[in-house]
């Protein structure tokens, strides 16, 4: 990894940016990467494939019409029948009044109830907004009056945190849905069972009162018994406010519009195809459709394949997971490295066969070397690791997917995608060259249109060329592979280097006895920060001491931890992102107490 630079300094102005010479505005690392492009892979692609998603999912739905979609708690959906429920709830959404380009937030995790809203909402000519299910009063308030949504549609078990959230919101049509509404049709015994436990057996579902909500099944009827008039879409048109940041301040909007959309799904399909064949692909789903990464590549890509979604509703509960394995085969596999790293503590887990195992992929966070190698080890498969952030849509990088081109890991992020320039900007404005860290800078048409309503914000990180500034510090190599070193405000300054907390977890997570690791900067008079680590043991009788021996084997002195403290458990995102802000939060607090 290349060795910290010792400035540190605030993101370049735009005005920085615009006056760079020609040298600067043209590094060596402009186009390199197509050399190291499998053969069957195009330099670009054709954003005007599709007009909108809608396009594309109506060819797809008809295409594959009497292909499974999307399997959950033992039954199936095809696209067929997809395409019915989608098409019945947008015109549900036409008979009270929604009007194009409204937002309709969606509240829902993975169910057959996702993808009938996320495509009935596109159909009507709406934006979605996607809402985490977990989210407090606070934070769903934030969402709902920033987006202006005047519809919501909401699981039950979270209807009474859309009660308490409604207060100062524009919010006036709520549609409820229960686990087992979508199950089957007709008398749907099995849904109806499994509603009546979760609610009256389980007590999951808090009691609520909302008495202008219409259940979901009440509103698909309605809808079928209308016809939809059809909503001309553009590509410019806003697709989703996806909503990212709030992990580190108030959560923004990016808006992405249905052609950065079309554009990330065809980017990520001409890369992936060739590993894929004309059989039905089966892909396990185990992160949430609502988060940007799972909703691309699983709803989107696997889509345009005419694959099968496997839904995982809730992927911490592995013994369910597993339960929920025993019956299926999953030639594709999306997850985060925490996710990845549960799995494979599992026995059953391990013991399955991967034989028809083509595609693992990883996003949404750093991969940790250790457990992808423990990964291959247990599978015989790679992870392909990939780059990408909400305002990508989310994709940037990707590694090779064949098996000819496929690499050992090594932490890459791969190689920039079809019709995607990337490019690293130093703190002094100018853009580096091969080898040189800088900021990760992105252009291409899956960059998001800017935040909703938030034109400083916007100007902060898109300036006037489309280059997007996405905070994370990256180099690139002589054949264009890209590796990320931190993000930029995740970085540590110790006496005046920079530390990145990624390669000391990283390190730490090489440690057979550790399960899980994050590592901060805790404020040090003498040197400015010091780094502190958390670890998650997987050996009880793991000490500080052993935990300090490994890093000194494996670290500069100044990137060892000074602090090291043992926990039962890290907080993490819905998504299993460790929080870092989190635990900084916790040891400020701690430094405040008298």
């Amino acid at each position: 990894m290349t060795e910290p630079t010792t400035s540190h300094s605030a993101m370049p102005t735009q005005t920085q940016t615009q006056t760079q010479t020609p040298a600067q505005r043209a590094p060596n690392t402009d186009g390199i990467w197509y050399a190291s492009y499998a053969p069957d892979v195009p330099r670009e692609i054709d954003t005007a494939q599709y007009a909108s998603v809608v396009a594309f999912f109506d060819e797809c739905t008809t295409r594959f019409r009497e292909r499974v979609a999307y399997v959950s708690v033992g039954e199936s959906l095809t696209y067929g029948e997809l395409a019915r429920k989608a098409t019945a709830f947008a015109a549900y959404l036409q008979s009270i009044g929604l009007k194009p380009g409204e937002r309709v937030a969606i509240m829902l995790p993975n169910t057959f109830q996702y993808p009938v809203a996320l495509f009935g909402v596109l159909k009507a000519g709406a934006i979605v907004v996607n809402v985490n299910p977990l989210y407090t009063v606070r934070e769903l308030s934030h969402q709902l009056k920033d987006s202006g949504a005047q519809t919501i549609v909401v699981f039950e078990n979270f209807a009474k945190t859309v009660e308490d959230s409604l207060p100062g919101t524009r919010v006036q049509n709520v549609i409820v849905t229960g686990l087992g509404d979508l199950l089957k049709d007709g008398l749907n015994l099995k849904g109806k069972l499994i509603n009546f436990i979760l609610r009256h057996v389980k007590k999951l579902v808090p009691a609520y009162n909302l008495p202008q909500a219409v259940p979901l099944l009440d509103a698909l009827a309605t809808g079928y018994r209308r016809t939809l008039s059809p909503v001309p879409i553009s590509p410019a048109d806003l697709a989703f406010l996806q909503y990212t940041g709030g992990t580190t301040g108030v959560a923004k909007g990016a808006m992405l519009t249905h052609r950065n959309i079309v554009a990330n799904l065809l980017q990520a399909k001409v890369w992936a195809e060739s590993q894929l064949t004309d059989d039905v692909e089966t892909v396990l789903t185990p992160l949430p459709l609502y988060h940007i990464y799972s909703l691309t590549v699983n709803a989107m890509i696997f889509m345009g394949l005419g694959g099968r979604n496997i839904l995982i509703a809730n992927p911490r509960d592995t013994k369910m997971v597993m339960k929920i394995l025993r019956h299926e085969t999953f030639t594709g596999i999306t997850a985060v490295n925490t996710l990845y790293n549960a799995f494979l503590d599992n026995e059953e887990f391990r013991q399955r066969d991967f034989s028809k195992l083509k595609l693992a992929m990883a996003g949404g966070m750093a991969m940790q070397k250790a457990v992808a190698d423990r990964f291959r080890e247990v599978t015989g498969k790679p992870i392909i690791e990939g780059y990408g952030l909400t305002e990508c849509s989310p994709i940037v990088s990707m590694n090779p997917v064949d098996l000819k081109h496929m690499r050992e890991f090594d932490g890459s992020i791969g190689l920039p995608a079809p019709s995607t320039a990337v490019r690293f900007r130093k703190d002094d404005g100018s853009w580096a060259n091969i080898g040189e860290p800088g900021e990760l800078c992105v252009q291409g048409p899956q960059v998001m249109k800017g935040y909703w309503n938030r034109p400083e914000e916007t100007a902060k990180v898109l300036d006037d060329d489309g280059w997007l500034a996405t905070g994370d510090i990256g180099v690139m190599d002589s054949r264009g592979y890209i590796r990320l070193i931190d993000r930029k405000k995740d970085m540590i300054l110790v006496s005046g280097f920079n530390v990145y907390p990624n390669e000391i977890e990283d390190v730490i997570a090489m440690h057979p006895d550790v399960r899980e690791v994050a590592a901060i900067g805790i404020p040090d008079v003498a040197q400015g920060e010091r780094v502190k680590v958390f670890v998650v043991r997987r050996n009880p009788s793991l000490t500080e001491e052993q935990v300090i021996a490994h890093c000194r084997k494996n670290l500069t002195g100044y990137k060892v931890p000074k602090v090291v403290e043992f926990r039962d458990d890290l907080p993490q995102t819905n998504v299993g992102k460790i929080l870092r802000r989190e635990l900084r939060d916790q040891e400020l607090a701690k430094q405040k107490k008298p």
